[in-house]
């Protein structure tokens, strides 16, 4: 059965509490919640991480399908659809890997600069080359394929939508690839924010479908946004 895994809408990047919608972010949830509503998914499950985007994400998909008359299943949530921690990603790298010009960049808050520090840092952690993260490469990919697993078994009762980050949704994809880390990190930057990334579940793993689709937002492309 179709899984549509989701990236939450464009968080506060740049503010204090980078874990909330931003004003632009949830105008692209609710042109996603209220495209999803007109298309015929018949979502029979839907499950959400624990992070305040994810669910303000689905906050508004939600109120779109009760304005369509569509009421979603209720949320389940599972923390293993949890962001890694991308700020304890980039301090590791800053003091462990960077160059000093880099640290000098750091604080920049441009994404021409944090885009390429960024991959930089994360690809390092896959690597395995940082060693102050709370959480290692291997173990963020074991509880992304306990998250894939789950909501492959929500499947077995009909479609399926996942509200999730895009290191989650990149790893999964990779994992259903089978191609190396690197293109997880890849992935992972390209991401854009609300997009939709469609899998299948069947022989008991996932298949990968299409990747970082937006037709919600096709009519404006200044609501295209990866940070």
């Amino acid at each position: 059965m179709a899984l549509l895994f989701v990236r939450h809408a464009q968080a506060s990047y740049g503010s204090e509490d980078y874990d909330r919608l931003s004003p632009l972010g949830w105008t692209q949830a609710q042109h996603l919640g209220a495209w999803l509503a007109r298309e015929p998914h018949g979502f029979a499950r839907v499950r959400v991480g624990r992070m305040r985007r994810h669910r303000e994400t689905l906050e508004a998909i939600h109120r779109a399908f009760a304005e369509a008359g569509h009421p979603l299943p209720e949320p389940e949530e599972d923390a293993d659809l949890d962001e890694f921690d991308h700020g304890a990603v980039i301090r590791a790298f800053l003091l462990e890997r960077a160059d000093a010009g880099m640290r000098e960049r750091a604080s920049s808050q441009d994404p021409a600069i944090l885009g390429p520090m960024l991959h930089a840092a994360i690809l390092a952690w896959a690597n395995d080359e940082l060693e102050a993260v709370p959480e290692r490469w291997e173990a963020f990919g074991e509880r992304v394929a306990r998250a894939g697993a789950a909501a492959a078994e929500a499947a077995r009762e009909g479609a399926t939508l996942v509200v999730s980050s895009g290191g989650v949704i990149a790893r999964l994809a990779q994992q259903a690839l089978e191609v190396p880390a690197r293109r997880a990190v890849d992935l992972n930057l390209a991401i854009r924010n609300a997009s939709i990334n469609e899998f299948s579940a069947g022989s008991g793993r996932l298949r990968f479908g299409s990747f970082n689709t937006l037709p919600h937002l096709a009519h404006d492309r200044r609501l295209w946004t990866h940070f």
